[in-house]
Order: structure tokens, then C-alpha cells, then sequence
């Protein structure tokens, strides 16, 4: 039996409202850029694969170390070619995206509405829950700042251990947290390549969140919202719960 769930952060229980990557594929069309249907399925799966500890990533993270607006001027321009730019089209419109998204780009942090009555009932039916993110900085303070905090047991950021998803080590690292065996836990995420192929490795049961169907035929269970998950772990009965309102906030070079 599942004993504990673990939650992944940014892209499941909290999501930036509007969501950069549709700001960016919009204004990229704005500018000429002839995006497609399936330029932008393309390209939300490669976002996916960056932000998993991608060798893009590292190598990107490595040569900026710390100065962002380099950091995100070439995102702009990987993402771009992502989007099915030519090389010419990126180094063009790269700085302009990058300038508009910088004066513009103002998301705020949400939670999905069905998440409260999900979280609550799974706390009814007696399973630990935990947050484990790959931020470098502590999130107990955002998870209480979206009205979160009572329902989970504690929470992880990669940085606080030097573990990055999907590295097994962190998923372990969190069931000991949790006094359960890695069998005995579940871990809901929205990116295929962190979290799903680093449950798995760790031997802990992988769910995908993927509301956009993203990602075809991952392997595992997955969940198009939160009100499927307890039907998923074997628990039955959601309660009904609201959204919390929160306070704007912006991505950062550690967040999505």
C-alpha cells in the first residue's frame, strides 16, 4: 500500500498564472515567428528536458554562473530553436523576446483548484505528504505562503542536500524523511524526464500530472487533474476545496 505521497512544486501544486513558456510562444508569433501545433507541443517537451538537469542546463549554468540575464538570453534563444526557429531567426529575436519578457512577464502563483480537497483527503485516509522540489533554497516559506503548509509533513529543495532530480538519491533521501520504504511512496510531477524517470529509479511509484497531454505514453499512471489521484493511490472520497489566493511572483533562474 502507497504511504506516502511526495509532491513535486513548480508545475503541480504551484503554477505561474499566466504560464511563461504561452507568453513567450505568443510574442515569439508576434514577431514573426511561424509557430505551429505541433512546433509547440515540441517545445514545452524540450522546456520539460531542460529543467531536468539537462546537459544544456549544467553547461548554460556553468558558463553564467549566477548572472541571469545571460542565463535567460540564451534560454530565450534555445527556446526559440525549440519552437522551430533557424539559428539566424534565434540570434535575432533572441534579445528582443528576452527585453519583453523581462518588462513584461509578471506571473502570479496559483494553485490548482482542485488540489485543497484532494491534499485533505488523502490526509483523512492517513498517507504522509511531502514536497520535494529541485529550488536551491528552501521552499517551506512559498509552501506556506500559498496556504499549503498543513497538509504536508515537510518539505525538500534539491539544494539542501546537493541533489537534483531525477537523481534516486533525493527521491530516497525524502523516504527516510518520511519513515516509509521507497515502495511504499508515490510521487506526482509534472515533468516526465525529473520526475518520472527519477521515481522510477529510486524505486518509488511515479505520477504523472500532464493536464496538456504533454508527454505520450510515459509508462506510468497519469493524471490530467488532482481529483484522479486518490482513485489512483486506492483512496476514495475527495472533498471539495478552493483555490488560495497569493501574491504575484516571478520566475527566477531556479524556478520554471
Amino acid at each position: 500500500m502507497i504511504k506516502a505521497v511526495l509532491f513535486d512544486l513548480d508545475g503541480t501544486i504551484r503554477h505561474n498564472d499566466p504560464r511563461r513558456f504561452d507568453v513567450f510562444a505568443a510574442q515569439a508569433a508576434q514577431l514573426g515567428l511561424r509557430v505551429r501545433e505541433d512546433d509547440l507541443l515540441r517545445a514545452i517537451r524540450w522546456e520539460h528536458y531542460y529543467w531536468a538537469i539537462s546537459r544544456e542546463y549544467l553547461d548554460d549554468h556553468a558558463r553564467f554562473n549566477g548572472q541571469e540575464d545571460g542565463f535567460w538570453l540564451a534560454y530565450s534563444h534555445r527556446q526559440l530553436v525549440a519552437l522551430g526557429a533557424s539559428t539566424a531567426q534565434a540570434v535575432e529575436l533572441a534579445p528582443k523576446m528576452q527585453e519583453y519578457m523581462d518588462e513584461n512577464y509578471e506571473p502570479r502563483s496559483v494553485i490548482p483548484d482542485d488540489l485543497p480537497g484532494v491534499l485533505e483527503t488523502l490526509n483523512d485516509a492517513g498517507r504522509k505528504l511531502g514536497v520535494v522540489s529541485n529550488r536551491r533554497e528552501p521552499i517551506q516559506d512559498e509552501v506556506a505562503e500559498l496556504g499549503l503548509a498543513a497538509y504536508f509533513a515537510f518539505s525538500l529543495a534539491s539544494g539542501e542536500i546537493n541533489v537534483w532530480k531525477p537523481d534516486a538519491e533525493i527521491f530516497l533521501h525524502a523516504c527516510k524523511r518520511m519513515d516509509v520504504r521507497p515502495e511504499e511512496a508515490a510521487y506526482v510531477g509534472d515533468n516526465y524526464f525529473a520526475d518520472v524517470v527519477g521515481a522510477r529509479r529510486a524505486g518509488v511509484m511515479p505520477v504523472l500530472y500532464d493536464p496538456r497531454e504533454v508527454f505520450d505514453d510515459p509508462e506510468c499512471a497519469v493524471i490530467r487533474s488532482f481529483v484522479a489521484l486518490p482513485r489512483v493511490l486506492g483512496v476514495d472520497g475527495v472533498k471539495q476545496g478552493t483555490n488560495t489566493p497569493t501574491s504575484p511572483r516571478g520566475t527566477t533562474i531556479a524556478t520554471r
